[in-house]
């Protein structure tokens, strides 16, 4: 028999519904590893309450253990809109806390439409048929937001400065490549494609991240380069999403078109995603904390389950991270996971932990 491996995992709860989601996918790891993976949970404290508690984000050398001491680390949304700094933006936040000091350059964003999750774009009567499945490779460490906290004015004028180096723009657009060659292509012909998403028509350092796409494209000559301004790529992620792959685009632009893309699949209660460097990673939903649906069973937590499994995945556990993603589309395409219109599981965030782990197959 094989030894039994040993994971360990820091879990980041976070603020509002933060908590009652990695509950749910604690209990679905728990369920899928059992018997064959020993999981080892930490708490770290972090987020706005944290702020509000402490003063500080995140815990005491809590940044230190993540990098030493953890396999892999599971995040909840973090944030509360009456925790606030000085300058009014949100205090507790933890995305520059960790992308900047793990150094996790690469943001990853499946967007993937399971079957029975009802969009607006799956009308009744059109587009029954329609598949999506693909990657958004967010810039983590750059761009606009690297501007976070150092924004400069007065009460007349305010400035934030947007910034791409040559190294971060090479690290991101090799990471978007390498990606695509491990995927099977686009739904809509089965190409494997690269998308880079900017605004060079307008701006100097969106030219400058295009021109080093084209650079880096030269070394993958099997993938297909493609190209969108940010705002035809809007209107394309809705209008004909099964043309893309893996789209690589700047920090802010991914910020933003991510929940373009989410709004098309479910929401943004259905979609993971990866925080990745050289060293560190750790794994969250792409939305935030909706404190005001906080402790009423009303969250959806099918996007941190889904983040657990690309937690697996980065951990080389891919047949227990299949498992689950399996067991996710399963209970959705049986109807056990039914979505509300305002993106809330008809059978309560409990419901759904339930749902995937009874629908999660036996292994052997």
């Amino acid at each position: 028999m094989a030894a039994r491996r040993h994971l360990s995992i820091g879990l980041i709860p976070g603020d509002g519904i933060g908590p009652e989601l990695v509950d749910s996918a604690v209990a679905v790891l728990k369920a899928a590893c059992a018997g064959d993976i020993e999981l080892r949970f930490t708490v770290e404290d972090g987020g706005a309450d944290t702020f509000r508690r402490t003063g500080t984000a995140l815990g005491p050398d809590a940044l230190a253990r993540i990098r030493q001491s953890y396999d892999g680390v599971l995040k909840g949304p973090v944030g509360l809109p009456e925790v606030r700094l000085p300058d009014g933006t949100e205090a507790g936040l933890l995305g520059g806390l960790l992308r900047g000091g793990l150094d996790t350059y690469a943001n990853v964003r499946p967007i993937t439409l399971l079957p029975g999750a009802v969009t607006p774009p799956r009308a009744p009567d059109t587009r029954t048929d329609m598949k999506i499945d693909y990657v958004i490779v967010r810039e983590n460490t750059e761009g606009l937001y690297l501007s976070r906290g150092r924004g400069v004015g007065n009460d007349r004028a305010v400035a934030d400065q947007l910034l791409m180096t040559r190294e971060g723009v090479e690290r991101i657009v090799r990471f978007a490549f390498d990606l695509a060659r491990g995927r099977h292509g686009a739904p809509a012909d089965g190409i494997s494609r690269v998308t880079c998403v900017d605004k060079s028509n307008v701006l100097r350092s969106f030219a400058f991240f295009r021109d080093v796409f084209d650079e880096v494209a030269e070394e993958y000559p099997d993938i297909e380069r493609d190209y969108r301004y940010a705002d035809a790529a809007g209107h394309d992620l809705v209008a004909r999403p099964e043309h893309f792959d893996v789209l690589v685009m700047e920090n802010l632009l991914g910020d933003i078109l991510s929940d373009v893309g989410a709004a098309t699949v479910g929401g943004l209660g259905m979609c993971p995603s990866g925080n990745i460097g050289k060293t560190s990673a750790y794994f969250e939903p792409i939305h935030g904390s909706a404190p005001t649906i906080a402790g009423q069973n009303r969250a959806n937590p099918t996007s941190q389950i889904l983040a657990a499994a690309l937690l697996l995945d980065h951990l080389g556990e891919h047949a227990t991270a299949t498992r689950i993603r399996t067991a996710v589309a399963n209970a959705y395409a049986e109807g056990r996971i039914r979505l509300l219109p305002g993106g809330s599981p008809e059978c309560g965030t409990d419901g759904v932990t339930r749902a995937v782990v009874d629908a999660l197959a036996p292994v052997g």
